[in-house]
């Protein structure tokens, strides 16, 4: 296990009995509740720091009461030192009141996130009132992370230029096909992505990308190895996914992978990878 104390970039909290989350349906192992005592069992024995909570995919008539539920998470238990929350930014100028009253919960809400990954037009995100909500996140001190799947990278691309002054996280590589050993035409763009100086990317989620029951460390080397080239050692951060890494691994074998998968790069690096670059883009306390 890594030396380096480790920020989780990418953890997610959920009870099914509280919010109501249809994605989850009939999906045995992930329809339960992940609550944060289910996290600090599962990741025993690595030396966490402090984590991001991201939001879970809650119907839209729950999403401002689970940030307000993500805060209370955070109360309880300190290390909980992030939260990236719903919000929705596609109404433009009028998402101003719904974000003024969720930086109004807590100052520990670091960003927001609006899923697109199952938009089937993902032009969604370059409509102008969903531009202008994107580019009011910078008024707030808000990231936005962007969870995409590879062949809408693209759009993405385009949306994070017209928002030069927002800071964008791409959560899990832009999800490439890992399961088909497809590289192309997600690397060149993720480098044009990656060109763009206001948007950084998670090392996280690529196990699932990958064949659930059968995948190797070989599989996702040529990825992270492709991130790491394109963004640099100053803007990736590494994230559990958890509980929806458990599709494919325990949350630990992910960690170790990584860590065995990263053995090249030098101390200072790792350090930014583990902790210190989670840290400054989600502007966490300093430990």
């Amino acid at each position: 296990m890594p030396a380096i104390p480790i920020i989780d970039t990418h953890v997610h909290l959920w009870d099914p009995a509280r919010f109501r989350m249809s994605w989850l349906d009939g999906n045995a192992l992930l329809d339960r509740p992940y609550t944060i005592d289910v996290y600090h069992e599962q990741t025993r024995g690595l030396p966490l720091e402090a984590m991001v909570f991201v939001e879970c995919g809650v119907e839209p008539q729950y999403t401002f009461l689970e940030a307000r539920w993500a805060v209370e998470c955070a109360q309880a238990d300190p290390r909980i030192q992030g939260i990236v929350a719903a919000a929705p930014v596609e109404f433009g100028l009028r998402s101003r009141s719904y974000l003024e009253a969720l930086v109004a919960l807590d100052p520990r809400i670091k960003g927001v996130r609006r899923l697109l990954q199952d938009e089937k037009d993902i032009e969604v995100c370059l409509h102008p009132d969903f531009v202008r909500g994107v580019q009011l996140l910078s008024e707030y001190r808000l990231s936005f992370d962007l969870c995409v799947r590879h062949w809408q990278l693209p759009a993405i691309t385009a949306l994070v230029r017209r928002c030069p002054h927002t800071q964008f996280i791409l959560d899990h590589l832009g999800k490439p096909d890992v399961k088909a050993h497809l590289l192309d035409p997600w690397r060149d763009q993720l480098r044009e992505l990656a060109a763009l100086p206001n948007v950084a990317c998670k090392i996280s989620g690529l196990v699932t990308e990958a064949d659930p029951s059968y995948w190797k460390p070989d599989d996702l080397a040529p990825y992270i190895s492709h991130v790491l080239e394109v963004f640099g050692e100053d803007r990736v951060a590494f994230g559990g996914d958890w509980p929806v890494v458990l599709l494919a691994s325990p949350h630990g074998r992910w960690v170790e992978t990584l860590q065995n998968l990263t053995a090249s790069m030098t101390e200072t690096a790792k350090s930014k990878l583990w902790n210190a670059n989670g840290r400054r883009l989600y502007r966490l306390q300093i430990a």
